[in-house]
C-alpha cells in the first residue's frame, strides 16, 4: 500500500487518504494512466481499483469530455495553470448516463515539473437532488443510494412531503418501507406532530379494531377504561399502517370511511371523533392480485394508490451495495469502537456477488455481524455470518440457489418468511445441512439481539410466531 511520509510523525496510507473524499478522485500518470482511484469512484463508475488501475481514465469514465475536449491532450497545463473545471456526462459499467463536473489539475515534483494529474469527478446528480437527504442523511443510513431507482425517489420526497395525499409504499421485506414513510413524515408540514407506526398484521381483528380506532368504557369485557386509539394519537401527524395487506376485510371497511371523512368511531360508541391524520401505507403483498381474489377492497386499494412508491430489491439497485457496505461498516464500527478499516477482498467479493433476499436489512445485520467478530484491521471472510461462508464455500456467488429462488410472489404468500421452506435435510458440504444453517442463523440473531427474541425475529425478517415455531422444531426453545 502506497504511503505518504513527513506530515505526520509517521507514515500514513495514502489510499485511506483518497477514500476520504466525499467525491470521486483519481490519480493518474503522465500517460493518463490510473495510478488510484477512491471508493466513490468506484461506485460511481461500477469500476474497482484493481480493474482500473493502469487503464487510461478515458476508459474509464468514458463521456464525452475525454473524447473531444480533454485538457491533457490539448495541451492545457503549464507551470503556471490553473485547475480545469469541465461539465459532461459519463457512462457507467451498467451504461447508465451519469452527468458529472471533472476537475483536472497537474501534480507536480519538488523540481516543479508535471509527473502526473489528480482529476475529481462530482455526481451532478447528488447535487441538483434533493436537500433533504443531505441534511438528514445522518439519521437514515438506508437512505444511501446512487442508482437510478433511488435518486428519482430522493427527487420525489420533497413534493410528497408538501402534499397531505395518502401514500402507499411497496416492495420486498427489508428494502426500508419503515424509513422512507418517516422521511416523508419529517419531509412535510406535520414534522413537528407524531409519526405513530401500526403494523396491521400483529394483531387480531378485535384487538386491532380498538389499537386503531379506540374504545369505550365497558364496550366489550376487560374494556374497563376509555381508550383513545392510534387514529386519535396521531392528530397532525402521521399514522403509518405497515402491512396493510394484513388488514382484515371488516376494518378495510373502517379505514376506507376514515378516509372518506377523515372521522373515527371508538369501539361502543356512536359519536365520530374528527382528527387530522396523514395515513401512509405499506406492504409488501401484491394488492391487485389480493383484489382480484377478494382479499382486498378495490375502493381501499384506490384510496390508497394517490401517490405510490415502489422502493426496489437491493439487487436492482446498481452500485448501492458498494455505498451502502462502506458507509454501515464505518458507522457500526465507529459505535462499537472499533478501528475497522475496510474489507478484504475475498470478503469484498463475495459481498458484492451476494443477492440479499433480505435486502438493506439483511446487509445492515451482515455488517453488524462483521462489526461483532472483527476485532481490527478489515473483515475476513471468518467475520461473515456462517450461511454466507457455506454459500462461498460451495461456489453459490450469484448463481441460482434456493435463498435466491425465492422471489416476491412468494413472499407475498407468507410475508413472515425471508428464506424459502426448502426439505431441511438437504445436504450443503462437509454435511452440513439447510437445517443447520438455519439453526446458526437463528442463534447469530439471538447474539446480535442479546437474546431477546421480539428483535431477533425482526433482523430475520419473521414474526415473533414462526421465530417461535422454528426454535422448537430446532430444540432451541429451552
Amino acid at each position: 500500500m502506497s504511503e505518504v511520509h513527513g506530515l505526520f510523525s509517521s507514515a500514513v496510507s495514502f489510499q485511506k487518504i483518497l477514500d476520504e473524499i466525499p467525491m470521486g478522485a483519481m490519480l493518474l500518470d503522465s500517460d493518463r494512466r490510473i495510478v488510484a482511484v477512491n471508493r466513490a469512484l468506484e461506485a460511481m463508475t461500477g469500476f474497482v481499483r484493481g480493474d482500473a488501475c493502469g487503464i487510461r481514465c478515458a476508459n474509464i469514465l468514458r463521456n464525452a469530455v475525454c473524447i473531444e475536449n480533454c485538457p491533457v491532450e490539448k495541451g492545457h497545463f503549464d507551470l503556471e495553470s490553473e485547475p480545469c473545471c469541465l461539465d459532461g456526462n459519463i457512462i457507467n459499467r451498467d451504461r447508465q448516463k451519469v452527468p458529472v463536473r471533472i476537475t483536472v489539475a497537474p501534480v507536480t515534483d519538488v523540481q516543479g515539473a508535471c509527473c502526473g494529474y489528480l482529476e475529481t469527478v462530482e455526481n451532478l446528480q447528488q447535487v441538483e437532488g434533493w436537500a433533504w437527504k443531505a441534511e438528514n442523511a445522518y439519521r437514515f443510513g438506508h437512505l444511501i443510494g446512487n442508482s437510478p431507482q433511488m435518486s428519482k425517489i430522493f427527487q420525489a420526497m420533497p413534493m410528497i412531503g408538501l402534499t397531505d395525499s395518502t401514500v402507499l409504499i411497496t416492495g420486498e421485506t427489508g428494502t426500508g418501507k419503515d424509513i422512507i414513510a418517516e422521511a416523508i413524515h419529517l419531509a412535510s408540514d406535520r414534522s413537528k406532530g407524531p409519526f405513530i407506526k401500526v403494523n396491521c398484521g400483529a394483531l387480531p381483528e378485535t384487538l386491532l379494531e380498538s389499537e386503531l380506532f379506540g374504545h369505550q368504557k365497558g364496550a366489550f369485557t376487560g374494556a374497563g377504561e376509555n381508550k383513545p386509539g392510534r387514529f386519535k394519537l396521531a392528530h397532525n401527524g402521521t399514522l403509518f399502517l405497515t402491512e396493510i395487506g394484513d388488514l382484515p376485510l371488516g376494518l378495510q371497511t373502517k379505514l376506507l370511511m376514515f378516509l372518506d371523512d377523515k372521522t373515527v368511531f371508538p369501539l361502543g360508541s356512536t359519536q365520530g371523533i374528527k382528527v387530522n391524520v396523514r395515513v401512509i401505507a405499506a406492504t409488501l403483498r401484491d394488492l391487485e392480485t389480493m383484489v382480484q381474489v377478494g382479499q382486498f377492497r378495490s375502493d381501499l386499494l384506490f384510496r390508497l394508490n394517490v401517490i405510490r412508491i415502489h422502493l426496489p430489491p437491493l439487487r436492482d439497485r446498481t452500485g448501492d451495495v458498494l455505498l451502502l457496505l462502506d458507509q454501515l461498516l464505518r458507522t457500526l464500527s465507529e459505535h462499537a469502537h472499533k478501528k475497522i478499516t475496510g474489507y478484504s477482498p475475498e470478503a469484498l467479493e463475495l459481498l458484492l456477488e451476494y443477492s440479499y433476499p433480505g435486502n438493506v436489512r439483511e446487509l445492515k445485520n451482515i455488517v453488524e455481524y462483521a462489526v461483532t467478530f472483527c476485532g481490527a484491521g478489515k473483515v475476513q471472510l471468518a467475520h461473515l455470518p456462517d450461511y454466507l461462508r457455506l454459500e462461498h464455500a460451495r461456489g453459490i456467488g450469484n448463481t441460482s440457489s434456493p435463498l435466491q429462488e425465492f422471489t416476491p410472489a412468494k413472499q407475498a404468500e407468507n410475508p413472515e418468511r425471508v428464506l424459502p421452506h426448502i426439505v431441511s435435510e438437504v445436504p450443503l458440504s462437509s454435511g452440513t445441512t439447510w437445517k443447520d444453517m438455519e439453526k446458526q442463523m437463528i442463534l447469530d440473531a439471538l447474539k446480535q439481539a442479546k437474546g431477546k427474541r421480539s428483535q431477533a425475529a425482526d433482523a430475520l425478517g419473521w414474526g415473533r410466531s414462526t421465530l417461535w415455531r422454528k426454535m422448537k422444531a430446532l430444540g432451541l426453545d429451552t
